[in-house]
């Protein structure tokens, strides 16, 4: 028997496969097309026909498929077995296949990658786990293979969440950055020349987020700098002048919807902050409430 089964070889999955067998792990692993295994049974790795065998042939098995259908489509049920899902998921899409699983007899842990392919176990690599705490701590050692081990909870749907906040947060920024480029390169100026002080200037207003995050937190959203009443006035400059050069909106529009609607409800005097609850009806939820049901 295998130390581990690993289900789906794209890029990722290959990747999580790679760093096992670099391990010294003994690793059986199985694609859907089978071609794509054959790089990593030269190096070692035992080929399972279908995902029933690979799932037979270790205690634990690492699933990392296009999506949750996908994973659906492919698991069977095999007792015993611990599932680590790090399929990109929804958190609602993880707390039904953990229901799926215990009514199995298989342990679930999902996980939430946050890396690309050519980052998995290097230091720069991380993964969010959530589920089983007994199931991360009898696999630890093999799950950092992959990179730093983040549990964020027994609730199967936590990992997904953290995952799925922090790409948030980075398309983002990516939006913004693409927006200021096309209204830089408007102009006819390089944009690589001044992506340097985009970089810094984007670097240094990540200094306001602790605080923001512990406004939102306590729900004390006093302005102690700029309001947002302030910058909503501010906003139209930024949409006039991407209009003005013929650019689509679309990235960055909403931001200044949101800015006005704030003021209009009578948040105008308060910090950036109070945007995040405008977003959910003005309700955070707390740790100590009772979990959704799945």
């Amino acid at each position: 028997m295998s130390d581990v089964a690993v289900l789906g070889l794209g890029a990722m999955g290959s990747a999580l496969a790679g760093a096992l067998l670099d391990g010294g792990h003994t690793v059986t692993v199985w694609n859907r097309t089978g071609h794509r295994a054959a790089a990593l049974a030269e190096r070692g790795a035992e080929v399972a026909t279908t995902a029933a065998g690979a799932l037979r042939a270790a205690p634990v098995a690492v699933v990392c498929l296009t999506d949750d259908a996908a994973v659906r489509e492919t698991l069977v049920a095999v007792p015993g077995r611990t599932l680590v899902n790090l399929t990109n998921s929804t958190p609602e899409q993880d707390r039904g296949l953990a229901d799926w699983a215990a009514r199995r007899q298989m342990t679930y842990l999902a996980g939430g990658i946050m890396a690309v392919p050519s980052m998995i176990g290097t230091p720069a690599a991380f993964v969010f786990y959530s589920g089983d705490a007994g199931a991360l701590q009898r696999h630890r050692a093999l799950l950092e293979r992959f990179g730093g081990v983040e549990y964020t909870g027994a609730d199967p749907g936590r990992a997904a969440v953290h995952d799925l906040a922090l790409l948030t947060a980075m398309y983002g920024m990516f939006g913004g950055f693409l927006h200021a480029a096309a209204l830089i390169s408007a102009e006819g100026i390089p944009v690589a020349g001044v992506e340097p002080l985009i970089r810094g200037w984007l670097t240094a207003m990540t200094g306001a987020l602790p605080a923001m995050a512990s406004a939102i937190d306590s729900g004390d959203h006093t302005a102690t700098g700029s309001t947002v009443r302030m910058q909503a006035l501010a906003y139209p400059n930024l949409l006039d002048a991407g209009r003005e050069r013929g650019l689509d909106n679309g990235l960055v529009q909403p931001m200044g919807e949101l800015l006005t609607r704030a003021v209009s409800s009578g948040h105008g005097d308060a910090d950036l902050s109070v945007l995040a609850t405008m977003l959910h009806g003005g309700r955070v939820r707390r740790e100590n409430e009772q979990q959704i049901d799945p």
